[in-house]
């Protein structure tokens, strides 16, 4: 476990490394597989949530992905609402999701496909960006899902015919 302390300046600060280090050196170092402690330098409250948090909207750019509407309705929820949705749906989201990418990428002939940052994709996808809506007619997300997996069995249908033959 790394410790870094954050100061109130927002400067960020590597005690293994003894030095200043930026959030993109501290989110390549995560990507490395370090498992950092983040803390106030001052009070020595665990910033380690906010900290990630803030990686991910700023140097990710996720929050370019999350449309107004659903910015404001998260938001308009109460914090425990908002927690739950986050803590649960979020998570489970993303789990299913990379199952199912490193189920598709593991089939022959399917690697080369573009999954090598997942959630570039996950964030790019249409329910993600507010697209409850296609051809000018409101479709919910739930339908939006059931076409995208009918898709997806058609396309894996049509690859299981080619390798019988």
């Amino acid at each position: 476990m790394v410790t870094i302390k954050k100061y109130s300046n927002r400067r960020l600060y590597d005690t293994s490394q003894s030095r200043y280090i930026t959030q993109d050196e501290l989110a390549e170092m995560i990507r490395a597989g370090a498992e950092p402690k983040v803390v106030d330098a001052k009070s020595g409250e665990d910033l380690t949530q906010a900290t990630l948090t803030q990686i991910v909207m700023e140097s990710r750019g996720a929050s370019k992905h999350l449309s107004v509407p659903v910015l404001l309705q998260m938001i308009r929820m109460d914090a425990g609402a908002l927690a739950e949705f986050l803590g649960q749906t979020v998570g489970w989201a993303l789990q299913l999701y990379l199952s199912a990418i490193r189920g598709v990428a593991s089939l022959p002939g399917m690697g080369s496909l573009p999954f090598a940052n997942p959630l570039a994709s996950l964030m790019t996808w249409g329910p993600w960006r507010g697209g409850a809506e296609r051809g000018g007619e409101s479709v919910s997300e739930v339908e939006l899902l059931r076409r995208e997996v009918q898709t997806l069995k058609s396309e894996l249908d049509a690859i299981k015919d080619k390798q019988e033959r």
